[in-house]
C-alpha cells in the first residue's frame, strides 16, 4: 500500500474512533463542552512546562496543558456528566509518543469514585477500539511482580540500590534523595513498558506521594495510597484518571509544593488557579472522579502505526 493510502485510511480511521468517543459518552448522558485554550491560570506541575502566548496587562497568557481547571469550575455550577475533545500544549515535548500540541478526551461525572471512573474508561476503550475488558494492577503489584520491591515500603537507598542492579540511566541532574523521582525512574524504564501487552492493563492505587489531584485514603492494610488510575495498552500510557480531591485548602497546599520544587529545580512559580480554588470554596467542588485519555495515541495504536503523527493529518 502506498504511503499515500495509508494516510488517508489512518486519517479516515481516527475520523470513525472519534465519532465513537462521542458517541459512547452521548450515550450515557455526557453533555461536550468546550473550554478556554487559553487563560492566565493554570495547574502548577512539576514536569510540565506550559506555553506562554503572550502578555495582557493582568499577566502571562498560557496555553493550556489540560481543560482540568474549568471543567471544574462547570461541576463546582452544578454540571454533573460533562466531558470534552480538545487540543493540549505542553512545552518541549516531542517524539514517537509527544507533541508540543496533541488531541485528548477528558470527561468528569459527579458521585462517581475510582471504581466508577475505572469502569468507565475501560467500557470506552473497549467500545471505541474493540479491547478487551482490562486487567486491574495495583502500583504495588506491579512493583512486586517487575523488581521485586514494595514501592510503600521501600526507602530510598533501597530503590536507588535496585536502579543501579538493573544498569538504568540515571541523568547527572537526578534528584538522588526523592523517593517518587527513583520510583518513576524504576516505573518508566521497568514496568510501565510489560503493561497491557495482553490486553489493557489498568493500574490504580498510588504511593501518596504522587497523588497529584487525586484524594489520599488508607488502604485495605492501612498505608495510604491516591485513588488515582492509569491505564496502559502495548506498554503505552493511554489515559490518567483520579478520584478527584474536593478540598480547596488542601489543593492549594499541594499546588504551592509543586511551586515550591520548581523553584528548587531552578524553574519559575506557575499562577495557581485561583479562580477554580474560590468555587471549590463556594459553592464547592462535589465528589467526582475524572479522566483525560490522549486521542492520538489511541488512534496509533488502533492503527498499529508506530507514531502519532502517522494518525495526525498535519
Amino acid at each position: 500500500m502506498s504511503d499515500n493510502n495509508q494516510r488517508r485510511e489512518a486519517i479516515t480511521k481516527r475520523s470513525e474512533l472519534l465519532k465513537r468517543v462521542r458517541d459512547f459518552f452521548h450515550n450515557r448522558g455526557f453533555l461536550e463542552v468546550e473550554t478556554p485554550l487559553v487563560s492566565g491560570e493554570v495547574i502548577p506541575e512539576l514536569h510540565i512546562e506550559p506555553s506562554i502566548v503572550g502578555e495582557l496587562p493582568r499577566g502571562a497568557q498560557f496555553l493550556q496543558a489540560s481543560p482540568e481547571l474549568h471543567m471544574k469550575r462547570l461541576l463546582c455550577e452544578g454540571f454533573e456528566a460533562i466531558y470534552q475533545v480538545t487540543r493540549s500544549f505542553r512545552g518541549g515535548e516531542q517524539g514517537a509518543l509527544h507533541s508540543p500540541e496533541f488531541t485528548i478526551v477528558e470527561w468528569y461525572r459527579t458521585g462517581d469514585g475510582m471504581t466508577e471512573g475505572i469502569a468507565l474508561v475501560d467500557r470506552l476503550l473497549g467500545e471505541v477500539a474493540g479491547t478487551r475488558p482490562a486487567v486491574l494492577t495495583s502500583y504495588r503489584e506491579a512493583f512486586e511482580r517487575e523488581v521485586q520491591l514494595d514501592p510503600h515500603l521501600a526507602s530510598c537507598e533501597l530503590l536507588a540500590a535496585k536502579a543501579r542492579d538493573l544498569q538504568l540511566d540515571v541523568p547527572e541532574e537526578f534528584p538522588h534523595d526523592d523517593r517518587d523521582q527513583w520510583m518513576n525512574l524504576l516505573l518508566s524504564f521497568c514496568i510501565e513498558p510489560k503493561l497491557g501487552q495482553d490486553g489493557p492493563e489498568i493500574l490504580c492505587d498510588y504511593p501518596s506521594g504522587q497523588a497529584a489531584l487525586a484524594k489520599v485514603e488508607p488502604s485495605s492494610n492501612g498505608i495510604s495510597v491516591a485513588r488515582r488510575f492509569e491505564l496502559y495498552w502495548r506498554g503505552i500510557e493511554l489515559a490518567n484518571g483520579y478520584d478527584e480531591l474536593t478540598d480547596a485548602v488542601e489543593l492549594r497546599n499541594r499546588l504551592e509544593q509543586v511551586n515550591t520544587a520548581r523553584a528548587n529545580d531552578g524553574r519559575p512559580a506557575l499562577p495557581l488557579p485561583e479562580s477554580l480554588l474560590a468555587t471549590m470554596t463556594d459553592p464547592g467542588l462535589p465528589p467526582c472522579s475524572g479522566c483525560a485519555l490522549g486521542f492520538d495515541r489511541l488512534a496509533m495504536l488502533a492503527c498499529e502505526a508506530d507514531s502519532i503523527d502517522r494518525v495526525r493529518a498535519f
